[in-house]
């Protein structure tokens, strides 16, 4: 089934003014309707990847195609679509909430209510002539999510949008950006350091370290990744004895400290060699399976590229 793509990087390149390499080829394919998950450590390449697909930094070398056309030559047509939150928020903070948000309805030409819409969306109706300043970042972070809703975009960019929220307010971002997806049909992007968190949320992954893509695809792909990397621990009291036996079982096993590590089989194979174990007069003293979380996946994946 062929996708059909909101956003479309083809190998893209970037360098910093002192020559270093920011980015190196980087394709991306951000599904139309998808949450998309751009993953990797600070200083990956995350927030310049966003920056050139927002037209915030000029394309070196590469292009970018945005609801099928090219940034480079419909940039104006196309940022009218797009709703983005980049690093930290760019608030009035001598304002209100809905004074923050009367200066960029005049700037967006959209319909006064849309305001009182957007606030609704967000859970901020009810600030009335409170300050910007007074406000907790969770609430500033809604706000921002706000204003980049107000001319209600397809597309929206989010870098980072959970840094610095307390427990509670992660969560309360988290349902809010799948309402938005779910309700609306919004495409977004969230770039992100937190897998945790983020597996949450997305449909999709692409992962990034050092200007370069390790990874994209779907989370159900990622998942299959968990599986691969399953293994078993079996410990017992003779690991010699037992390491010959587990062998004729034609299966991959090694010792490693006190126990024997083998390759996730099925529960009537390892039914069948605790069996054989025990009527060779070896004690088995525990079987565990043992699968590696996504996160571990994400750093393993990161600490390989050297």
């Amino acid at each position: 089934m062929m996708h059909q793509y909101c956003v479309q990087t083809q190998h893209l390149h970037h360098a910093f003014s002192n020559g270093e390499k920011a980015l190196s080829n980087i394709n991306l394919h951000v599904p139309q309707g998808s949450i998309y998950g751009f993953l990797g450590p600070n200083g990956a390449g995350k927030t310049t990847t966003l920056k050139l697909v927002l037209g915030l930094l000029q394309i070196q070398q590469g292009s970018i195609t945005i609801f099928q056309q090219s940034v480079q030559s419909q940039r104006r047509a196309i940022l009218q679509q797009i709703g983005s939150l980049i690093e930290s928020p760019s608030l009035y903070g001598h304002l209100s909430a809905v004074e923050n948000l009367q200066v960029m309805q005049l700037l967006y030409q959209c319909k006064p209510q849309r305001i009182q819409d957007v606030l609704q969306l967000v859970g901020l109706p009810n600030t009335g002539k409170k300050k910007v300043h007074q406000f907790s970042l969770g609430m500033k972070q809604r706000l921002s999510i706000a204003i980049a809703l107000l001319h209600q975009p397809k597309l929206l960019i989010l870098d980072e949008p959970t840094n610095g929220l307390d427990p509670n307010g992660i969560i309360d971002m988290r349902e809010l950006l799948k309402k938005l997806n779910h309700v609306l049909g919004v495409t977004i992007i969230i770039s992100s350091h937190l897998l945790s968190e983020i597996e949450k949320l997305v449909t999709h992954v692409g992962v990034i370290n050092k200007g370069q893509m390790l990874f994209e695809g779907t989370l159900e792909q990622l998942e299959q990744r968990q599986q691969q990397d399953a293994s078993t621990s079996i410990y017992t009291n003779n690991q010699i004895d037992a390491l010959r036996i587990i062998r004729d079982f034609n299966v991959d096993a090694l010792i490693e400290k006190e126990h024997i590590i083998i390759p996730t089989v099925c529960n009537e194979k390892i039914a069948n060699i605790n069996r054989q174990l025990v009527s060779n007069g070896i004690e088995v003293f525990q079987i565990i399976s043992v699968k590696n979380d996504l996160e571990t996946i994400f750093i393993n994946m990161i600490n390989a590229t050297v």
